[in-house]
């Protein structure tokens, strides 16, 4: 069994307006997943480095981050960043690039875990619906014509308010949703903005928010998580 989490950081900015990577990190070793996908990972302006700060992942946690050959100090991509347990090992990973009007993007990886062989991917859709659909299409499209077809995970902010519709009927066609339930708004969630998804090749276990007081004050967002095993 594998154990993944998808998380919106706000940039380790809490619902109390102060930066505390401490914070978020707390979060993160609360949730003790083998895969954590993040989002909102780097600070927006700037030279947009890490919101947490590396050394403090590296001597705080079991995790390190998928090396993702951006820009230097940066955790991710355009926000999105991959975190594994330490003993995981990182196959391959690449940068999807997303059609948009404002920079968005989505990262993947291919890792072993105890032998186990999992593609993740992670994102953060934009606010618009169409754009939404979009680059839903790009990221369905790219796993398509991706080498291989493993058990896969998608998991990332998708921003999309329907229960049904939109970008996540272009999901389900080939995915099913773990049933994490309502994540925003981290104080009163009322939104299932977060989602995670996985192909045939993979069964939900069980699934859930992750709503400790760290974590309801951590993010504006609350961690999803979900178990899965290969079937």
């Amino acid at each position: 069994m594998i154990l993944v989490a998808s998380y919106n950081m706000r940039k380790a900015i809490g619902t109390d307006r102060r930066r505390r990577p401490e914070r978020t990190l707390d979060v993160l070793n609360e949730l003790g997943a083998d895969v954590i996908a993040l989002q909102e990972a780097d600070r927006r302006f700037g030279a947009r480095l890490s919101a947490i700060p590396p050394h403090l992942i590296e001597e705080h946690s079991d995790y390190k981050p998928v090396p993702l050959d951006t820009r230097s100090g940066s955790l991710g991509w355009h926000g999105n960043a991959l975190l594994v347990r330490k003993h995981v090992e990182v196959l391959a990973k690449e940068l999807i690039h997303l059609p948009s009007l404002e920079p968005r993007g989505a990262v993947l990886a291919d890792l072993r875990l105890d032998g186990a062989e999992l593609r993740v991917v992670g994102m953060h859709l934009d606010l618009s619906g169409l754009w939404r659909r979009r680059q839903a299409h790009a990221i369905l499209a790219h796993l398509e014509h991706r080498s291989g077809h493993p058990p896969t995970v998608l998991m990332g902010d998708l921003n999309e308010w329907s229960a049904n519709g939109g970008c996540l009927r272009d999901f389900g066609h080939h995915h099913r949703f773990a049933p994490c339930g309502r994540s925003f708004h981290a104080r009163r969630p009322i939104a299932m903005l977060d989602r995670i998804m996985v192909n045939e090749r993979l069964d939900v276990l069980e699934a859930g928010t992750h709503g400790s007081a760290t974590a309801r004050r951590a993010s504006d967002h609350l961690p999803i998580w979900a178990r899965v095993k290969a079937v």
